[in-house]
């Protein structure tokens, strides 16, 4: 790996912890494991654990497990249903128990663009959830953009960056609920690792209650070759 991945995590991680004393910054760890399709296996699939903490690496309050069975109907377009149990603490009460959780199914496409070294994937999700047993509908468009760095396409030994904005919906007023916005840096090792570090704020609308934050994220990806599986350049999503 380039050595000045180490230096600008190095001081991605230090700024971020040093900014963080009052817990207005969070922390993301991400593990995913995925199975992708080709022109030769259409079908694929994935499973997803996540955790999250109110502060930089303390303060547990929050982790989903998820997974899903996609389909490609080509090289640019991917059909996936999936579904997950998503569950929040007082991560100054541990004990006490959940205080939220929900049950969530989804159904998405997702549609792909290789601009030379611009790749560009737009997501389009529906998501049915059960929070705390009330039932709720969600809708959901996220813009993905990579940029290579050290080569025209996404592969072993490749640097890229990696950013994102996602806006959340719901068919109840106020119908928008929430926006995501991320920007990261990312290594594939091989054909299988691929790791990546940086920074996502989420806003929360709630009327007279509006709130958002900042948190460090760290994703580490395992992707699952088949034998004979057609050479395709895959992008490093996030799933969530």
């Amino acid at each position: 790996m380039p050595k000045y991945f180490y230096i600008i995590f190095f001081l991605f991680i230090a700024g971020f912890s040093a900014s963080a004393q009052n817990n207005k910054t969070g922390t993301w760890g991400i593990f995913t494991a995925l199975m992708p399709g080709d022109s030769a296996h259409r079908w694929g699939g994935y499973s997803e654990l996540q955790v999250r903490e109110n502060g930089v690496f303390n303060q547990f309050n929050y982790y989903e497990l998820k997974a899903g069975i996609s389909y490609d109907l080509d090289k640019y377009f991917t059909a996936l249903i999936g579904g997950g149990r998503y569950t929040t603490y007082n991560y100054q009460n541990l004990g006490a128990g959940p205080t939220t959780i929900e049950a969530r199914m989804w159904e998405q496409m997702s549609v792909s663009q290789y601009l030379y070294r611009i790749k560009l994937e737009h997501r389009y999700r529906v998501e049915q959830r059960w929070l705390n047993g009330i039932y709720r509908n969600r809708f959901r468009y996220r813009l993905n953009v990579f940029v290579p760095l050290n080569s025209t396409k996404i592969e072993p030994k490749t640097l890229f960056i990696s950013a994102y904005d996602e806006i959340f919906l719901n068919n109840k007023e106020p119908n928008f609920e929430r926006n995501r916005i991320s920007a990261a840096l990312g290594y594939q090792f091989d054909k299988k690792w691929i790791v990546q570090a940086g920074w996502v704020n989420q806003y929360n609308y709630v009327p007279n209650l509006s709130n958002d934050k900042d948190n460090v994220m760290l994703m580490l990806m395992y992707r699952i070759n088949r034998k004979n599986s057609a050479k395709r350049e895959h992008l490093p999503s996030t799933s969530d």
